[in-house]
């Protein structure tokens, strides 16, 4: 409307009483002359207040980047403790308060699962798209969650933090061994310490090196099943 320069003053009052309940007003106006209005909302999802807990238990920084109003969007990070909140913003936008969080906090992951999201969930260093979301926001994200939980957010953390953990043990591994018995087997130490392994016995702990390495990432198995909630409606925007 504003960018139409239509009026709404008429409906200021009415505007103000749905914008106070988390309300998302939609407008309407015949002959650039404003009409009526009616609200639609969105029921945050069960769980979702633990999702975002979880996340910021883990050192993440939570915003919400939203094209609904402002009351909308400071009434939905009231119920769900979100650190940070921008509303009213365009698809570009949306790109734009991505790029400003990388620069403020660092690797930025966005979530979202409409066609307005997916400027930002391309531009993201990790894209997050709800799988009961738009076509065009899951061909744009590197992740799908596929239930449409908002916990699956969590799970995807957790489990890209086990994968990187384990990442580094086999690595600290394979190259303190190799580091280790590479002297030994070649002889290095031989007039020294008498110390010499047997092309045998060197094939043998190299396989031994891969089997403990192999048996190491097979403990990623053993994450726990993912954790869901029944799908609900829930807000159409968040970024973390």
């Amino acid at each position: 409307m504003q960018r139409n320069k239509i009026d709404i003053a008429p409906l200021a009052d009415a505007l103000a009483q749905m914008e106070s309940k988390g309300q998302t007003p939609v407008l309407t106006a015949i002959d650039e002359q404003i009409a009526g209005a009616f609200a639609v909302a969105d029921r945050i999802k069960p769980g979702a207040a633990e999702a975002m807990d979880a996340l910021r238990a883990r050192g993440l920084h939570i915003a919400l980047i939203t094209g609904d109003t402002a009351a909308t969007a400071h009434a939905i990070v009231h119920a769900l403790r979100i650190d940070h909140v921008e509303a009213e913003v365009l698809p570009e936008g949306k790109r734009d308060a991505v790029r400003a969080q990388r620069s403020k906090f660092g690797p930025v992951a966005f979530c979202g699962d409409g066609i307005n999201d997916a400027p930002a969930l391309a531009d993201a260093d990790v894209g997050l798209a709800i799988g009961t979301g738009t076509d065009v926001a899951i061909e744009s994200a590197d992740v799908v969650l596929s239930s449409g939980a908002l916990h699956g957010a969590v799970n995807a953390v957790e489990i890209s933090q086990s994968v990187m953990r384990n990442i580094r043990q086999n690595l600290f591994w394979a190259f303190g061994y190799n580091v280790l018995l590479i002297p030994v087997a070649a002889g290095a130490f031989y007039p020294f310490t008498g110390w010499l392994l047997s092309p045998m016995l060197a094939a043998g702990a190299m396989s031994l090196s891969s089997v403990f390495v192999v048996s190491n990432a097979l403990r990623l198995r053993r994450i726990g099943q993912p954790k869901s909630e029944t799908p609900a409606t829930t807000p159409k925007e968040a970024a973390a």
